[in-house]
């Protein structure tokens, strides 16, 4: 038999092509096979020069590969890495490794965890994240599962991942399905970053600026503590030219936006363990709203917006991303904390913030700070208690104030900003309206409340019975 190969890639659409390729120029023999013929012969037409071996089967990518074998799964999410699985199980043995690298629900891998086990062979659930580029220069990678599993296969994928001041953007995230929930959560920290970002932009925007002078505005905003992988793509967007006419493409985009999932997965699951992440979700209902088909009779009939121009400082509007944008990793890393207790994943948040730093979607200039956040304390309960995140934090909170309220006056939607100071006032008010539900509840449920002074003693009234304060 011809040379062996040190991994297997199995899925050759745009990330799991651009991973071979990666793969393969670390120095590693990367044996390939994807389901669909013509996408592997098209590969191997463009890039087998460089020492790909193609297999035909499941059957013979397995018996190229040099026990014991490491294999990089990357298919769609669901039922398509079930069945890959169940195909390959008859040809893997004991201390073989399968790693799922896409967008896999996490319960869904604690499954395959599981059925893989009892099969006699090892699973590892590894989110990725970086795109196509990342993954072909070095994405960030978040891998969980079993350690021992992880512990033989991470070697090979170290070399391909990003790297940043603080080391290789790789490290295990914890036992079970922790590698993809922490993936999950990212994806839900992107979700509200991008979301900010264009609450800003529809703020200059409604405010008369030009095309020009955002792109300059976030491209100075990318050079300070709002540095990021978004913000810098966001100062190269807002001034194209449309190919079609002579105006920004922006204006000639549906504004409608897309989502795949785990935007919602990430939701769904703070509500499950009642964190609360306000950011976030408002991200994801806003893109939810976009589609919403009454939105245009709805303009009509209530008048186009701004209803006036807003006046923002471009200090106040920067302020409030960087409010923003604490409040957003201050919630995905309180959910992040509250999964890794309630499933004993044991994961380590600094460790995640360093991962984080480059490669990866999200990464920030503000992630190095986190990193030490949670250095400094790693059972830290909110981040924006550290004293250096929340100085930042405290600094900043007025020019959201400001840049909220005009919003509000102009009739400038920001939900992900409204929802962050909301966030923040709830946070920092230590007897809201929180009393008056409880109330509320004890009257119509005998659901009881607990008093000030008595905190342990849960009691009941006979509400209608007690008598009227006198004023």
């Amino acid at each position: 038999m011809s040379e062996m190969a040190d991994i297997g890639v199995i899925g050759l659409g745009v990330m799991g092509a651009a991973l071979a390729r990666n793969l393969n120029s670390r120095g590693m023999k990367v044996a390939v096979w994807n389901l669909e013929a013509p996408a592997a012969e098209r590969f191997m037409s463009d890039h087998g020069a460089l020492g790909f071996v193609r297999a035909h089967s499941l059957a013979e990518l397995v018996q190229r590969l040099q026990p014991p074998r490491a294999i990089l799964l990357m298919v769609t999410a669901g039922p398509a890495v079930d069945a890959v699985l169940g195909s390959l199980a008859p040809h893997l043995q004991l201390g073989d490794t399968v790693v799922d690298g896409g967008n896999s629900l996490y319960t869904d891998t604690q499954r395959r965890d599981t059925w893989c086990r009892d099969h006699g062979f090892s699973f590892v659930g590894m989110g990725v994240s970086g795109g196509e580029q990342g993954a072909l220069l070095g994405p960030a990678m978040m891998p969980g599962g079993d350690p021992a599993s992880w512990t033989r296969v991470g070697p090979l994928l170290e070399r391909a991942c990003a790297v940043s001041d603080s080391g290789p953007c790789i490290a295990w995230c914890g036992s079970g399905g922790a590698g993809h929930f922490v993936k999950m959560v990212h994806n839900g920290i992107e979700y509200g970053d991008m979301q900010l970002i264009a609450e800003a932009w529809s703020l200059l925007r409604a405010a008369g600026r030009r095309p020009t002078a955002m792109a300059e505005l976030f491209g100075h905003w990318n050079q300070g503590v709002l540095k990021s992988y978004l913000m810098e793509i966001t100062s190269q967007i807002v001034d194209r030219r449309d190919p079609k006419g002579i105006g920004p493409l922006l204006d000639q985009i549906a504004d409608i936006a897309g989502q795949k999932g785990t935007g919602r997965w990430t939701a769904v699951e703070a509500l499950q363990l009642g964190v609360p992440i306000p950011t976030l979700t408002a991200a994801v209902e806003t893109r939810a709203l976009s589609g919403d088909s009454a939105r245009v009779p709805l303009s009509l009939a209530y008048g186009p917006r701004p209803l006036q121009p807003p006046d923002i400082a471009d200090q106040d509007l920067e302020q409030a991303l960087l409010a923003c944008k604490l409040a957003s990793y201050s919630q995905g890393f309180q959910l992040l904390a509250a999964a890794s207790r309630s499933y004993g994943f044991g994961t380590d948040l600094a460790s995640v913030a360093r991962i984080w730093t480059a490669g990866c979607i999200i990464r920030a200039g503000l992630l190095e700070a986190i990193r030490h956040a949670f250095g400094r304390d790693p059972a830290l309960p909110v981040l924006v208690l550290d004293p250096e995140i929340g100085a930042l934090w405290a600094n900043a909170l007025p020019g959201l104030r400001r840049t909220v309220a005009q919003a509000a006056l102009a009739g400038v939607p920001v939900p992900a900003m409204s929802a962050s100071l909301a966030w923040a006032d709830g946070l920092c008010t230590a007897h809201g309206s929180a009393a008056l539900l409880q109330a509320q509840r004890d009257w119509f449920g005998a659901h009881t409340y607990r008093r000030r002074d008595q905190p342990d003693q849960p009691i009941h009234s006979d509400w209608a019975a007690l008598p009227r304060v006198e004023d």
